[in-house]
């Protein structure tokens, strides 16, 4: 396969680190769009490119689109923060405003991509679900589900312009050095194990996996509209935590809900939020798993952080 050129928004962060290394090491033409050039480029590979982006509104960046075979967009400021009214905006706009005019972009462009990768995640479902759900489920009525509508309503107008475009529903992931272990190291280390009672339900997935599967989505044409990007095998935050505490040796304890509550306020509900996502369209689609099940993974990302 000849080398295409991918454009790529958030490739200075967890998922778009790992992203971009891998592009760079099947040989791809890697440009990066970053707000600060000169901190994107200390924080990516040598061979890649770094152009100035302004993510909410237009500028000299919009010509980049004209001249990219796949733009892969990551781009979206945290969610795992406490939130007060505006930066429940900044997580709106660094979302659905900046896919906007991503796709703006492409239908001004002469020459368009072939398909735009977005990122969204599971919590387009609601963050408190009693039933199992896959693609075909609707969406939830809480504030991070209202997001991911308008953000993948966003990003599916580039199919006006004959672009496919794919959605990839992102669980809660796991890895070295970022997600939600990064969070949940130095708590597991003072014995942390759980949120209340733990017995809520958790869809995780490894980064190697997220990685993998948005690598699926732009080689794979059959991969169009959303996709979810979890293990097959959800878990409990219980069962994370122990598991995760086991491979670094750890006893544990449970915090109230009470605590998280006052400390990250509607943020919290992520946290101790209950969701089953099976990857229906990922597994029928045929998509081989590097990290499937939650021992083998976490052994993967904390095994890395003891070395």
């Amino acid at each position: 396969m000849p080398k295409r050129r991918i454009l790529v928004t958030g490739g200075t962060g967890f998922i778009g680190g790992a992203l971009v290394r891998a592009l760079v090491e099947r040989g791809e033409q890697v440009t990066v769009l970053s707000r600060d050039t000169k901190r994107g480029k200390k924080e990516v590979p040598r061979e890649v490119r770094v152009a100035a982006w302004t993510p909410q509104k237009p500028g000299p960046w919009r010509d980049e689109l004209g001249v990219v075979d796949a733009v892969i967009h990551l781009a979206g400021s945290p969610v795992a923060t406490r939130w007060n009214d505006a930066y429940k905006k900044e997580i709106e706009e660094s979302r659905v405003s900046s896919t906007r005019h991503l796709v703006e972009a492409i239908a001004l462009a002469k020459t368009k991509p072939s398909v735009l990768v977005s990122a969204s995640a599971t919590g387009f479902y609601g963050s408190d679900l009693r039933d199992e759900v896959d693609e075909d489920s609707g969406a939830g009525d809480d504030f991070l589900a209202g997001v991911c509508s308008r953000w993948e309503a966003e990003a599916r107008k580039v199919e006006e312009q004959g672009v496919r475009s794919v959605q990839v529903r992102i669980g809660v992931v796991l890895g070295h050095g970022g997600g939600a272990l990064d969070k949940m190291v130095l708590p597991l280390r003072m014995g942390v194990s759980s949120v209340g009672k733990g017995d809520n339900h958790v869809s995780w997935v490894h980064v190697d996996d997220v990685v993998g599967m948005i690598l699926f989505a732009l080689d794979d044409e059959r991969v169009r509209g959303p996709i979810n990007a979890t293990s097959p095998y959800f878990t409990t935050l219980g069962e994370l935590a122990r598991t995760a505490a086991s491979v670094i040796g750890r006893p544990t304890i449970r915090v109230p809900f009470a605590a998280v509550k006052a400390a990250m306020g509607g943020a919290a509900d992520v946290i101790v939020g209950s969701q089953r996502v099976f990857p229906k369209r990922a597994v029928e689609l045929g998509y081989e798993f590097h990290h499937a099940r939650l021992l083998p993974a976490l052994e993967a990302s904390l095994m890395a952080e003891a070395s």
